[in-house]
């Protein structure tokens, strides 16, 4: 049995774990906290106190019991808010608290898009245009070429959580763009798990998508590679060599 451990910032689509730990097959279990998020808002100040060290920590002794090989930071735009360094600031001081291998969704897209061995990405975010463009940065410092970014302009969580496949399917179409490789789908508040498939049919392209790689991420810090077609492109390919 592999247990990862997932921090999960308030209640909005964590129903996609239960899910997506189903898809991989009966050795593996998601276990999720949840964290207090303080101020629903997709603004930076926000952002960052949503990920800030107390908030986290408070989590960490429940995974911990629970026996988790390995903990992500299960929200996107509370680490990439902080930038690069902050980022792995933040990822560093939850190793620490923890004791384990520690990542966030931020790094699981930057590595997700180098093991599907693509470059070109476009981003179809929920969250207001500045708070987009800041995921847009942090991407293109982990080595993307970000060439289409999309905004909704949501300001909350809980309003994500509320949206279905028509407004999922309809953010991804008018987010991609024809010289993308791949499209990524930024927030862990975006219930996805049930439509990567169809979304990449459409599409034609491998798509990304928070929950989904934020899973990924916690199996490749305990070295687990798991085929499972259900959760699109990303779980489906052999590993890219890198050189």
């Amino acid at each position: 049995m592999t247990a990862l451990g997932l921090l999960y910032p308030g209640h909005s689509a964590e129903d996609d774990y239960p899910r997506i730990e189903q898809l991989l097959g009966s050795d593996i279990r998601v276990d999720v906290v949840h964290t207090d998020i303080g101020e629903d808002a997709h603004r930076a100040d926000a952002l960052r106190e949503m990920g800030s060290p107390d908030r986290l920590s408070a989590g960490v002794a429940q995974l911990r019991l629970s026996g988790a090989e390995a903990i992500v930071w299960a929200c996107t735009s509370g680490s990439f808010v902080h930038g690069w360094e902050g980022a792995q600031e933040q990822v560093r001081t939850l190793a620490r608290a923890a004791g384990l291998p520690a990542s966030s969704t931020s790094f699981a897209f930057v590595h997700a898009v180098r093991e599907l061995g693509v470059r070109r990405v476009a981003v179809g975010a929920t969250y207001p245009d500045d708070v987009a463009g800041l995921f847009a940065d942090f991407l293109r410092t982990g080595g993307a070429e970000v060439v289409a970014v999309r905004g909704a302009g949501i300001i909350t969580a809980a309003e994500v959580g509320t949206w279905g496949e028509a407004e999922l399917f309809t953010l991804a179409r008018e987010a991609d763009d024809a010289s993308a490789e791949a499209l990524l789908l930024p927030d862990t508040a975006l219930h996805t798990a049930a439509h990567i498939p169809a979304l990449e049919k459409e599409l034609g392209k491998p798509v990304l998508t928070a929950n989904q790689v934020t899973v990924w991420e916690a199996l490749r810090l305990t070295d687990r590679r798991v085929n499972a077609p259900a959760l699109g492109a990303l779980f489906t390919r052999e590993p890219i060599v890198q050189v």
